[in-house]
């Protein structure tokens, strides 16, 4: 594993930057509403809220949820990459740390203001940490994993461990901090769609007179194949070749740009992709 000053420089900065983020985010707005996020964050404060409340213990942070990351640490470093995963650990520890540190502080007592903020901000750490090939630990590694190697949708599955574990905190702290629990990873989940789109994909049918060039524009941003198709302009009646090839959402910006470069009067279509089955490209991790 070689170290580039400049790009793993910026991946540090980055990830002590969200790690500082999410410590602040817990300590300001979770633990003021009593919420739980979900995957092992959540559950780490479920057991540190138990302890407090049936044993009169308080319970760092830190080990509980280094404990509780372990085996999808192992999962990360065993199939996803060595690289991604020391980053990632960088984030759980970091974090972890802050959170046992940082003082509590208080914004809002308005439980619905900080489920909404307070769910913006996590999927805002969740998003640098996916953007600088890392994560913020947990099920994201179980996601990435099933995502990758596996080719299975993982969202059921983590839905599901959410929904333990907001099923849980409702049955012994109160079903409304539960429900607000709710709201709170729905809000972190539609601003992780909007920042962070390497595993959404779209189709793009591109109408050209360069169709070689197009073709190796896409493959040279994308790794992706194409597929070509002869037609006929409708209005001019002259031949045409249409383009029919699928990327990843985060690379279609560039291939578009690639594309007009090459081609300025290129017709380019892009169309969201909900369900896809076949071999589809995708960059392992480091």
């Amino acid at each position: 594993m070689k170290f580039d000053l400049q790009k793993d420089g910026k991946r540090i900065a980055v990830i002590c930057l969200a790690a500082l983020l999410n410590a602040v985010n817990i300590k300001t707005f979770v633990r003021t509403g009593d919420l739980f996020p979900g995957g092992v964050n959540g559950l780490t404060l479920l057991i540190q809220r138990s302890a407090a409340m049936f044993f009169q213990l308080e319970l760092p942070y830190t080990p509980i949820n280094l404990l509780l990351n372990a085996i999808p640490v192992y999962i990360g470093f065993r199939y996803i990459g060595k690289k991604f995963t020391l980053y990632s650990l960088l984030m759980i520890v970091l974090s972890g740390v802050l959170t046992d540190l940082i003082p509590a502080g208080v914004i809002t007592y308005d439980t619905l203001l900080i489920s909404v903020f307070g769910g913006m901000i996590n999927g805002l750490v969740i998003s640098l940490c996916l953007m600088m090939n890392a994560t913020s630990g947990g099920t994201d590694f179980i996601s990435i994993f099933l995502s990758d190697r596996k080719g299975m949708d993982s969202f059921n599955l983590m839905l599901g461990v959410n929904a333990v574990i907001l099923s849980v905190a409702g049955l012994l702290f109160g079903w409304d901090k539960a429900l607000y629990s709710i709201i709170f990873q729905y809000a972190s989940t539609q601003v992780l769609h909007m920042l962070y789109k390497k595993y959404q994909r779209q189709t793009l049918f591109i109408v050209t007179n360069k169709p070689n060039d197009v073709c190796e524009a896409i493959a040279l941003v994308s790794h992706h194949g194409a597929t070509i198709l002869n037609g006929e302009g409708a209005y001019a009646r002259q031949p045409r070749s249409l383009i029919y090839s699928v990327v990843s959402s985060a690379e279609c910006k560039r291939v578009t740009r690639l594309v007009k470069k090459v081609d300025p009067e290129a017709f380019v279509n892009a169309i969201r992709t909900d369900q896809l089955t076949g071999r589809f490209y995708q960059r392992r991790e480091e």
